[in-house]
């Protein structure tokens, strides 16, 4: 898998200063957690679920979850296990019986209701669990979580294989302030004890506004909605420290997309999003209603949040575009980390434009480069509409 591997070689050796590096599923953890990027969740129950996973692999996605939980009805449970396990062997048989074949299918996760059906899905897989990554945790705290890591434990060893968990948090313990505290501690204290099986921690935002009545319109963040954003801080004070304690944080769904019509049309305008942008001063193709997923995965950032949720795939492109690294970021973080600024100071940034200090901006550029390593760098001309535009021609 690559990062707008999608796109033909000589477009992309046009785009980038360096390239987005290959990786596979067997990649190291922190390498994979930095490049989930945009991860498309998709209910399990769908009866062409192998076909679309191909499809939305020829277009760049690189991570998926195959959802057992809140996108289908409580009734369809066992008809999506059952869809699963038939699909998954679909899989195989198109993939081949070695790791060639599935080295291009994105990374899959599926998202379990309860413990035991980590165990029971990892049984019914049988060999095909060698194209599984993992699953996705709902509703986790420190005593709910337990089990699930627990059953992810046994089924490794059962499998022979590693699977990472990726711990939904989004119960109503994490929200309320009175109870907040106390389940971010427990929450550190279980990742913590498991940490080599934690792939990433993703927001549940959707539940977080669901406990309160609201729901964000398509002009407004998470960001926007104050009793959101709170709980996104604490998690990341907690969870998300550059200490070496902390975990990649992803950041919360976008639920908004257009049906039935194309989301990048083809007449040229501009985003009032990008005004102002040095490097994205020109039109875009952008519909006027993705300039509040724009600035969210910008927030996401600038908060601490890498990759996101994704329930719609024309939402992939946007994501992974704003996750390559800028030449002015790659060119800043590379000063700051040479050998010979070990001892600390400060330096004017190459594009003059800045100061950079190196000891209070070593965690953020050992960030800017595992982002380099996965999403590549951008040239110094490019921006986001050139690398947006090859995406969807990609």
């Amino acid at each position: 898998m690559r990062h707008f591997g999608h796109i033909p070689a000589a477009t992309r050796s046009g785009l980038f200063h360096q390239e987005p590096a290959a990786f596979t599923a067997d990649s190291p953890a922190p390498t994979l957690a930095t490049a989930l990027g945009a991860t498309l969740y998709s209910p399990a129950t769908r009866p062409r679920l192998a076909a679309d996973i191909r499809k939305q692999a020829t277009r760049g996605v690189v991570s998926m979850v195959l959802c057992l939980e809140d996108s289908i009805n409580d009734a369809e449970v066992e008809a999506g296990e059952a869809n699963l396990v038939h699909q998954f062997a679909e899989l195989a048989a198109a993939a081949g019986e070695d790791q060639e074949g599935a080295a291009d299918l994105p990374l899959l996760f599926i998202r379990v209701r309860e413990p035991g059906q980590i165990t029971d899905l990892v049984d019914r897989l049988g060999e095909t669990v060698r194209l599984l990554s993992g699953f996705v945790l709902p509703k986790f705290t420190e005593s709910r979580g337990r089990g699930f890591l627990e059953a992810l434990a046994v089924a490794e060893r059962a499998c022979g294989r590693r699977l990472f968990a990726m711990p939904v948090l989004e119960s109503p313990e994490l929200l309320h302030l009175e109870t907040r505290a106390e389940t971010l501690a427990g929450i550190a204290a279980l990742t913590g004890k498991y940490r080599e099986r934690i792939l990433a921690l993703r927001l549940g935002v959707t539940d977080f506004c669901s406990n309160y009545g609201l729901r964000r319109t398509p002009d407004m963040t998470a960001y926007d909605v104050q009793i959101v954003a709170a709980v996104i801080g604490d998690v990341v004070n907690v969870l998300g420290r550059s200490d070496g304690t902390g975990f990649t944080i992803t950041g919360p769904v976008w639920e908004y997309f257009r049906q039935g019509e194309r989301m990048f049309k083809p007449q040229l305008r501009r985003s009032p999003f990008l005004e102002g942008r040095a490097e994205d001063l020109r039109t875009a193709l952008i519909e006027h209603d993705l300039d509040g997923l724009l600035r969210e995965i910008e927030l996401d950032r600038a908060n601490g949040l890498l990759g996101k949720t994704c329930i719609h795939p024309t939402h992939v492109v946007p994501v992974h575009a704003l996750s390559v690294v800028s030449h002015e970021e790659f060119s800043d973080a590379q000063d700051i980390l040479r050998p010979e600024r070990g001892g600390g100071g400060v330096l004017r940034s190459a594009y003059t434009n800045k100061m950079n200090e190196v000891k209070p901006h070593r965690a953020w550029a050992e960030r800017i480069l595992r982002r380099a390593e996965v999403f590549g760098v951008a040239r110094e001309d490019v921006g986001f509409v050139e690398l947006l535009t090859a995406g969807l021609a990609g």
